[in-house]
C-alpha cells in the first residue's frame, strides 16, 4: 500500500463515520498532516450566537488525530487527552483546522492543531497526546479506498 492509499482510506473511514453527519466535515490527510473545513450552521451556536466550544473541540481533535494516525498505518490511534485554547468567537462561513504531528514514538504521538475562521484568523490552538491501539486498521472501520462497497454484515 502506499503512503496516499493510506491517506484516503483514513479520509474515507472519517466520511463514513456517523457522527460526521451532523458536521458535514471535509478531512484532507497527508503526511504527518491533516485539514479539516466544516461549514458553518446557526444549529452549532450557544446561545449568544456563535458556535459552541464543542464543535472547536471536534475540529481541533480530528486534525490533530489524523495527523497523527497519518504516520501509523496499521492501528488506529486514539485520543489520550486534549487541550484547547479559545482565541475568538466565530458565526459565520466555516472553520479550518490544520493539524500535524510534533512528536512521534513506538505508542505515543503528540499532535497541534490550529483553527481558522474565512478570513484566515486563528480563533483557536489545540495539542493532544495520541496512543497506538490494538484496533487494527481494517474495512470493517471504512478504512477502505473511495468507492469500495463494504459486505452489509459488517
Amino acid at each position: 500500500m502506499t503512503d496516499k492509499e493510506h491517506y484516503k482510506k483514513l479520509e474515507q473511514m472519517y466520511a463514513s463515520a456517523s457522527c460526521n453527519e451532523y458536521y458535514s466535515p471535509e478531512l484532507t490527510v497527508s503526511e504527518g498532516a491533516a485539514e479539516l473545513v466544516i461549514p458553518v450552521h446557526e444549529r452549532f451556536f450557544h446561545a449568544a450566537g456563535a458556535v459552541h466550544g464543542a464543535v472547536y473541540f471536534k475540529a481541533l481533535d480530528d486534525a490533530a488525530f489524523f495527523a497523527c494516525n497519518s504516520v501509523v498505518e496499521d492501528f488506529l490511534v486514539l485520543t489520550v487527552s486534549f487541550n484547547v485554547y479559545f482565541l475568538r468567537p466565530v458565526s459565520s462561513a466555516q472553520i479550518k483546522a490544520a493539524g500535524r504531528v510534533v512528536h512521534a514514538s513506538r505508542n505515543l504521538l503528540i499532535g497541534e492543531s490550529q483553527l481558522f475562521d474565512s478570513k484566515g484568523r486563528e480563533i483557536a490552538r489545540g495539542s493532544g497526546t495520541f496512543a497506538r491501539s490494538k484496533i487494527r486498521l481494517s474495512p470493517d472501520l471504512g478504512y477502505v479506498l473511495p468507492g469500495f462497497q463494504r459486505s452489509p454484515e459488517a
